[in-house]
This record gives C-alpha cells, sequence and structure tokens, in this order.
C-alpha cells in the first residue's frame, strides 16, 4: 500500500474526511475510491459515498476478499444511516465472515455493531444483545468501543434500564474521548439527551406532569396500576397485560383510570371508545358488551362496576395512574422514530414500526399536510425528515417494555 493511501486511511481513522480526500481525490484506483467512498459518508454526501464504494468493490479483484468485504461493510453503515431498513442484510453477514476468516476483527466487530444498531431499530432488542454478548470490546480500538456502548445503552435506555444506560454512555463518552473523533463525541452527546428530555406525562387524580425515562422506570417499579398510553400496556405488581390489539378495550380503560377514583358516564365511554357524537341504545348495548370483555381481561387488576351515570373502575393497588405521551399526538410512534434526524424511507418506517407501507404513507401524508414532516426525492428515493425538537420520547420507539 502506498503512502498515500496509508495517510488517507489514517485521515479517516482519525475523523478527518477532507485530509483523506486531499490525498486520494485524483486516483481512479480500487483502494482510493474506497476511501473516497468513507469520506464522502462521513461529510454527508450519502448518495456520492454509496457511487464510490460500489465502484470500489467492483474495481477490487476476486483475491482480494477482505477489501471487497469492507466496501461491503461500508455501504452497509451508509443503508443504516439512510434508514434504507431494506439492504440486503446477508450480504453484511458474509462480509463479517470473510474479514473474521482474514482475521480483520476491528472491522468484523463493525460490521456485528452494524448488525446490533439494526435490530434495535426495528426493536429485535434480545436478538442485538446476543449479537454483542459474542463480542469482546474491551479487545477493541476506542471508537469501535465508542460504537459498542452506545448500542448498549440505546438497548438499555428501550428496555428502561436507565442506570445501565447512563453507565454505557459513560464508558462510550470516555472512550469517545480517547479516539479524539469529534463526531463521535457528538453522537454520545446526542444519546444522552434521550435522559434528559421528556419521556412521558403522569395523569392521575386530574392533575398531570413530566416525567423523564428514570421516573418512568420507577413507576413501572412502584405499586400502583399504570395505564400506560405509550403501548397500551396494562402494568401492575411487575406483571404486564397488553391491548395493543384491543383499541377499543384500552380507549375505555383509560377514560375509566383518568377518572380514578371517580365514575364516567356511558355518553363519555362511548365518545372515547366509539367515537360517536350521539349515542343511541346499539352503542349502549355494545358499550355494555365491551366492558364486560375488559371486566375479564382486568380481572386480576381492577373490577369494573356499573353505577347509575356509568361505569367504575376499582383497583387492586393503592393508586392508579395513567402514562401518556409528552404531548398528545396522533402518530406519535412515527414522530418519535423520524425525531432521531435522519431520513427515513416509508418502506424503512413501515418495517420498523411493523406495519403495512400504504399505512405508513397514509400517515406521512397527513404529517406532511399539517407541516410536521417534510419529504425530498421522488420515487424509490423519497425520504421523509422532521427536526428532532426533544419531544418524541424513547418509550415510543420500536422494542418491548420490562415484561417483569
Amino acid at each position: 500500500m502506498d503512502s498515500l493511501i496509508t495517510g488517507a486511511a489514517r485521515a479517516l481513522a482519525a475523523g478527518d474526511p477532507l485530509g483523506a480526500l486531499k490525498r486520494v481525490s485524483l486516483r481512479e484506483d480500487a483502494a482510493a475510491l474506497a476511501l473516497r467512498g468513507i469520506a464522502m459518508a462521513q461529510l454527508g454526501d450519502l448518495a456520492r459515498a454509496k457511487v464510490l464504494l460500489r465502484r470500489a468493490a467492483r474495481a477490487y479483484s476476486p483475491r482480494e476478499a477482505v477489501a471487497r468485504a469492507r466496501c461491503v461493510v461500508a455501504e452497509a453503515e451508509i443503508a443504516l444511516v439512510s434508514r434504507d431498513l431494506t439492504w440486503p442484510e446477508k450480504a453484511l453477514d458474509t462480509a463479517r465472515k470473510t474479514l473474521e476468516e482474514h482475521g480483520d476483527r476491528v472491522n468484523a466487530a463493525h460490521a456485528r455493531y452494524l448488525q446490533a444498531r439494526r435490530l434495535v431499530l426495528v426493536g429485535r432488542l434480545e436478538e442485538a444483545e446476543r449479537r454483542l454478548s459474542e463480542m469482546d470490546p474491551g479487545a477493541l480500538p476506542p471508537a469501535s468501543r465508542t460504537v459498542h456502548e452506545l448500542v448498549v445503552a440505546g438497548i438499555a435506555m428501550r428496555k428502561l434500564q436507565t442506570k445501565t444506560a447512563r453507565s454505557a454512555l459513560a464508558r462510550a463518552e470516555a472512550a469517545a474521548r480517547q479516539a479524539g473523533i469529534p463526531a463521535l463525541a457528538a453522537e454520545v452527546e446526542t444519546a444522552s439527551l434521550f435522559l434528559r428530555r421528556p419521556a412521558a406525562r403522569l395523569l392521575a387524580g386530574g392533575e398531570e406532569r413530566v416525567l423523564l425515562l428514570e421516573e418512568v422506570e420507577a413507576l413501572l417499579a412502584s405499586d400502583a396500576l399504570v395505564v400506560d398510553a405509550l403501548r397500551n400496556v396494562v402494568w401492575h405488581a411487575g406483571t404486564a397485560l397488553s391491548l395493543a390489539t384491543r383499541p377499543i378495550l384500552f380507549a375505555l380503560l383509560r377514560a375509566l383510570a383518568e377518572a380514578w377514583p371517580q365514575d364516567v358516564a356511558r355518553s363519555t365511554l362511548i365518545a372515547r371508545a366509539f367515537r360517536a357524537k350521539y349515542a343511541d341504545e346499539s352503542h349502549r348495548a355494545r358499550l355494555r358488551v365491551e366492558i364486560g370483555r375488559l371486566r375479564a381481561e382486568m380481572e386480576r387488576h381492577a373490577e369494573l362496576s356499573a353505577t347509575t351515570e356509568g361505569f367504575l373502575l376499582t383497583p387492586r393497588a393503592p393508586e392508579v395512574v395513567v402514562l401518556a405521551p409528552p404531548v398528545d399526538e396522533q402518530h406519535a410512534e412515527l414522530l418519535a422514530l423520524l425525531a432521531d434526524g435522519e431520513a427515513w424511507s416509508s418502506s424503512a418506517l413501515a418495517i420498523a414500526l411493523g406495519t403495512s407501507p400504504r399505512t405508513i404513507q397514509r400517515a406521512l401524508e397527513q404529517l406532511s399536510a399539517s407541516g410536521k414532516v417534510q419529504s425530498f426525492g421522488r420515487g424509490r428515493a423519497m425520504r421523509w425528515i422532521t427536526p428532532p425538537v426533544g419531544l418524541p420520547t424513547i418509550l415510543l420507539l420500536p422494542g418491548p417494555l420490562p415484561s417483569g
């Protein structure tokens, strides 16, 4: 390897893409194309970076398997940053195995981190943890250790393990400082913001207040009956009852929980659950059926009884609270994903949220009409963005909350 290539590689490793480009910007050999691609990615020109990396992969001979695998890993990182979750996972896994077989442990580890980060984005936290458990971060350079700890922190925050998240972010900050790469330090600071932002609102006794993530963790560990309107889950005594697939039942429960210890009028329950402006006998009959279903679901956690005016929730807990998003917002989960500041495709959003592309497209059109999201590009190249405002919560991002 000649001195210019070596110098460009060292510049990229130190987070100096302009220094790398000065050395290889006029060269067209495979190594120079690959380094230019990585430099353009660091500068934010992801489209140009992808083109250069593909040209580099084609320019390398079949015998240069390690170099070709590195190009695949770099392209996979671009896909992750640009939120192209349809990028083939198998190609990255093949590249990782090639790098491991040839002793390139640093780039192989980076490939594993990319796999883990993708799994975190789509909410497959247990799989991401297994990926991390297969690695020894202590044997890696500071930049790789930073990435490792950021993935650990991301998983911990989604699982409401704030102490673990803080420890991981502290280690990430120390490793980033040792690496001396400003972009890494900025990424650690951005991740740390999630612990300082409002995570939810607590509604209880007709009052409300904002909670941080660690306060939410403490609330779920308390004796209260928590009606979690972020995930449509009921928490009580270390157990979780999911009503995510029963929106009518959850709407009724939330109305009853918000009014506790008072009862709720039948007309109010009908309006909340069925979105009906006027209640007739058919609505009242349907309400009785749905209350019966909710009573069966909540048998271990609370009783539902009829009153003169409506229905009353009587918990098997000292208090009832409702955990709501920081701001009541339609399509809150979608906005929470977009709030990371990255450009997402509608297909990637559908994968991350586990819903249909058409449902996501309709939601994006509504949000765009109200000025809450913006798009650029056309066709399959269209991406959606929104400025990070600090309100969308980590609890709305894909991934299960703790099961107790």
